[in-house]
């Protein structure tokens, strides 16, 4: 089942304030081991789990993912954050991780404030109803 467009926005902006508060810091289980945005937010449906239990498609990101990417181990990685087309998995792999942080949080914002004016459409649309 789908979630509403309010609880993705709710989830996006949970997924922002984890980033703006410096969420991805280092795991204090495994402070070896550097975090992977996204997969390690409790915003993830696999969040703690060693392996995945639930499918990527289920995670409400799924819909910005590119369709030649979802076969890909963390999809979400894949999102184009902004016009140039880079991503979580683009940015890290030339070993930048604070731009990758950047871009996502700036792609949140944007996302988030579409998705706000397009509630705020529907939700005018039903009171004229």
């Amino acid at each position: 089942m789908r979630a509403n467009l309010k609880e993705i926005i709710d989830h996006l902006k949970l997924e922002r304030d984890i980033l703006k508060n410096g969420g991805y810091g280092r795991s204090v289980r495994t402070p070896q081991k550097p975090t992977k945005l996204f997969r390690d937010s409790v915003t993830c449906l696999n969040f703690g789990e060693t392996a995945k239990k639930h499918p990527c498609y289920e995670c409400l990101l799924w819909e910005w993912v590119p369709a030649d990417c979802q076969g890909e181990d963390l999809p979400c990685h894949f999102i184009p954050l902004n016009e140039q087309g880079d991503s979580i998995a683009s940015l890290e792999d030339s070993g930048d991780r604070e731009e990758a942080e950047k871009a996502l949080l700036g792609w949140l914002d944007s996302i988030i404030g579409h998705l706000e004016a397009q509630l705020a459409r529907e939700s005018g649309d039903q009171a004229i109803v």
